[in-house]
Order: C-alpha cells, then sequence, then structure tokens
C-alpha cells in the first residue's frame, strides 16, 4: 500500500500554535538586535558549563533561529509532516512528543560535545578553562586560534549557544519513518517521486558523515538532528509495542 503526498491538506491546530510561536519568536529577535539586544545570548542553549548557561534555555532554544533560511527550512518540515502525527495522535500527545524529540536532539549534541569538552579541559590550566567559560567565543574573535587552538575550541563550545527546532523537527521525521513510511514525497531536487523512507535514511545517513567529519567552518548540529529522529524512531517504536493510548 501506498499513500500519496503532496503536502498537508489542513493545518492541525498545535501545529499552527508553534508556527505562530517561532515566526513571533524570530520577528521578536530581530527588533531587539536593532535595539543592540542578543536574544540569542539569553534564549539559545549553552553547555552547561558556560557561565551563559540558564535552565530556561533547555525549553526556549528550541524557538530560536539564526536566520530566515534557517526558521523557514524548519517551519517547512513542521508543516507539510507535523498534521500527519497531530492527526494521528491528538494534540497532547503531539506536542509531547516534539518536546521530547527536540530535548533528546540535544541530549545527544551535548553528549558528543561533552566528551570533546572534557579532553580539552583535561590539558588546559584551570586559569585557562575559567577564561574560556568567561569569554566564549570572543576568544576566537581575538584572533587566538592559530597559537591557541585547545583553549579557542574550549572557548566556541563553552560561548555559542545552540539554536533551532531542527532536533524536533527530525523527531516528526523519524515518527513518519515509522507510521507512514510508503508515504510518496515529490521532490523538488531531485525532480522525482521518492518513498519516505528512502529519503529519510538517506537524509539521516547524511547527518551521520556529516557530524563525523567535523568539517571547519560547518555550525550544523548533525548529531542534534540525529538525535531528534532516533528519538522519534524509538519512542513511536515504543507506543506502538505497549499500545499506549495516552501520551505518557
Amino acid at each position: 500500500m501506498q499513500q500519496r503526498f503532496t503536502g498537508a491538506n489542513s493545518i492541525t491546530p498545535v501545529v499552527k500554535n508553534l508556527l505562530i510561536i517561532n515566526v513571533l519568536v524570530f520577528v521578536g529577535k530581530l527588533l531587539m538586535e536593532s535595539r543592540g539586544i542578543d536574544l540569542d545570548s539569553v534564549l539559545g542553549l549553552y553547555h552547561p558549563y558556560s557561565d551563559q548557561f540558564r535552565p530556561w534555555q533547555l525549553l526556549t532554544h528550541m524557538f530560536m533561529h539564526d536566520n530566515f533560511m534557517h526558521l523557514f527550512g524548519n517551519m517547512l518540515g513542521l508543516f507539510f509532516f507535523g498534521p500527519m502525527l497531530e492527526i494521528r495522535w491528538g494534540e497532547k500527545r503531539f506536542l509531547f512528543f516534539y518536546l521530547f524529540t527536540g530535548f533528546a536532539a540535544m541530549l545527544l549534541h551535548y553528549g558528543i560535545i561533552h566528551y570533546q569538552v572534557s579532553e580539552l579541559m583535561s590539558i588546559l590550566s584551570p586559569e585557562n578553562i575559567e577564561l574560556a567559560k568567561r569569554e566564549g567565543v570572543n576568544l576566537y574573535r581575538q584572533g587566538l586560534y592559530s597559537s591557541q587552538p585547545a583553549l579557542t575550541q574550549l572557548g566556541i563550545y563553552f560561548g555559542v549557544p545552540a539554536i533551532g527546532a531542527s532536533g524536533a523537527v527530525f523527531g516528526i521525521l523519524g515518527g513518519c519513518l515509522i507510521l507512514v513510511p510508503n508515504t510518496i514525497l515529490y521532490l523538488i531536487f531531485p525532480p522525482i517521486p521518492i518513498k519516505l523512507k528512502y529519503a529519510i535514511t538517506f537524509y539521516g545517513l547524511y547527518e551521520l558523515f556529516s557530524g563525523i567529519a567535523n568539517i571547519p567552518g560547518d555550525n550544523i548540529a548533525h548529531f542534534a538532528h540525529l538525535g531528534g529522529l532516533i528519538a522519534g524512531i524509538i519512542i513511536v517504536k515504543y507506543w506502538n509495542k505497549t499500545k499506549r493510548d495516552s501520551f505518557f
């Protein structure tokens, strides 16, 4: 059996509200930037060792985006794929799933980073570690990368916040992979129909290879994407196995 998918037939309540919130937060970010206030530094998620980490960032980072294309890409995925799950599950269960997979995405992302952070901290002096926590990405801007790469890299890990709904959107893709794998997608590039299970599998492998390659200058949290995808697959399989009717 195949399902033909050309877009969401109707936008669902939670998806609509998530779209509105993300757009409003992005507009608010632009307005604050025009007044010299950086909302990313307040609402983006920093490493727990960073002096800029705050508990609310565990939630708020999912609604922050770097630029319009970052926002557009995530909201497009939410708009097209989110209703497929919300219609099936209902509002509460879908919202729980969205937030859970977004949080799981950050657990994997910062789990990988924490391993690298621990290695860097083992070769730096306590004074340099405190400097990295305090100054963060400013160390990179000061041009220390060539002379003190370990200190600068630790500063980047501590000073650059993670932002975006990508992890939760990949969680939605993971859910769709399990529930509607044979849905037909019509891609713009390449301009051919393809089953959802093949498109998402390819995308997941791309994220894995990109994360392992760790190309310099690549600021995409590939392991966060993988974390969301894996969490989405696991929770849907668990729900299916236990045949739960509630969202917990």
